[in-house]
């Protein structure tokens, strides 16, 4: 998950720290219109879709968030919830907003699930979204720091609401590789119908270059299974703070042993390292990653998702919009419940740098407010710059993950 100047809460949640400077001239809070679409939204939402295969729309980013009050299992630091830590308390009721869960809600992990069950049926049939665990934060010596641990999100729970409606759900692990048990814990989670695995190397404490990580790469390429690395600037899950362990370079260790990297949001925020420097001076991290896509690692990958935030370089739009040589090894991912919260998409912004017509402004800010999904794909299909729009390849993902789909679900992922 990932948001410009954020902090991470409730289950991995964020608004960001600059989001509060935005506030006096943007909508703020999600109005979380419930129904049907409006009618005048049909024809665009149509239009919208129009080229693209249902069955093969596979939203690859997309959290699942929880307190653990429904028995979840989710949890999150204690700071999230505490009065004397006022602003991450009211970030947190900011994402929950965003995910139209109220601050008087039964349960929240319930609502949370609801809403997104909701805003699915919107969908034509065969649409689904990859639904994120995310483990613990470890030390080198494989101990669990809760300290460290913004948020959990179990396997457990990922699988089981995914199973719950398999024809809208598949499910992503996340195995902190330092853990004792790590690899029997990817074999349960391979035979449980995971179809991806989800790092975030600078909260979790996992350097992609250690020695110890081999065994579990070997796994991981023998089945196929696709690793999703945060790559970039990360303040949403501050965890173990160990930002140099985000550098997309890193990546190169576990394509060269045959693993299907993600890059998520394709590095698109924050600098890094240029390690290939003799003397190593902080670069544009995304450029970092353009260096690794024009190596043409053909198992590199990037999700498109938040790629379109108002906190990305223009820049960084142009050039994944004009490459169309990326295009094949991009995917569509909303990062939802991000699309819903506050000023974080500004459509007239996008406008305004010349990536949307001026006509589309309002019926976008309009879907916003009824489904922020539709809005994230609408917004994703529209943009172009000098003519060039994202092919429809990258929101055709299914094939990227199909192939782990057909694993037995009959084994329990370990939590």
């Amino acid at each position: 998950m990932q948001l410009g100047r954020r902090h991470l809460l409730c289950c991995g949640a964020a608004v960001a720290a600059g989001l509060f400077t935005r506030l006096g001239r943007a909508a703020i809070l999600n109005p979380c219109e419930s129904g049907a679409l409006p009618a005048e939204l049909h024809d665009f939402v149509q239009q919208s879709l129009a080229g693209l295969d249902p069955q093969q729309l596979w939203d690859s980013h997309c959290h699942l968030l929880g307190t653990g009050d429904a028995g979840s299992g989710c949890r999150i630091h204690p700071s999230l919830t505490q009065w004397w830590h006022p602003v991450e308390s009211l970030r947190r009721r900011f994402i929950l907003n965003g995910a139209c869960v109220a601050p008087d809600v039964p349960s929240v992990d319930r609502a949370y699930v609801e809403r997104l069950h909701a805003l699915a049926a919107d969908f034509p049939a065969g649409a689904r979204w990859l639904l994120f665990a995310f483990d613990a934060a470890f030390d080198a010596a494989g101990r669990e720091r809760p300290e460290w641990t913004t948020f959990y999100v179990p396997n457990d729970y990922a699988r089981e609401v995914a199973a719950a409606d398999p024809a809208r759900f598949v499910w992503v692990a996340s195995i902190h590789p330092y853990r004792a048990d790590a690899l029997a814990r990817l074999d349960a989670a391979i035979a449980a119908g995971a179809v991806a695995l989800k790092w975030l190397p600078s909260s979790m404490n996992i350097d992609l270059r250690d020695a110890r990580l081999k065994p579990f790469y070997d796994r991981l390429a023998r089945a196929r299974m696709p690793l999703i690395v945060h790559c970039g600037e990360e303040r949403a899950v501050p965890g173990a703070g160990r930002d140099e362990l985000g550098n997309p370079l890193l990546l190169r260790a576990p394509l060269a042993q045959g693993v299907t990297c993600i890059a998520a949001h394709c590095a698109s925020l924050g600098s890094a390292l240029d390690l290939d420097q003799r003397r190593p001076g902080r670069a544009d991290a995304f450029a970092l990653f353009a260096r690794l896509m024009d190596e043409r690692h053909p198992k590199l990958l990037g999700d498109v998702s938040a790629l379109f935030q108002v906190n990305r370089d223009a820049a960084v739009w142009r050039t994944v919009l004009t490459r169309v040589d990326w295009h094949p090894r991009l995917l569509h991912g909303s990062d939802y419940p991000l699309p819903g919260v506050g000023p974080l998409f500004r459509p007239a912004a996008l406008a305004h740098a010349g990536l949307l017509a001026e006509a589309e402004v309002a019926p976008l800010e309009r879907l916003r407010e009824h489904n922020p999904l539709l809005f994230d794909l609408a917004l994703q299909r529209r943009a172009r710059w000098q003519g060039q729009s994202l092919s429809p390849e990258v929101f055709a993902t299914r094939h990227h993950f199909e192939g782990l789909t057909s694993s037995p679900s009959s084994a329990k992922a370990q939590a």
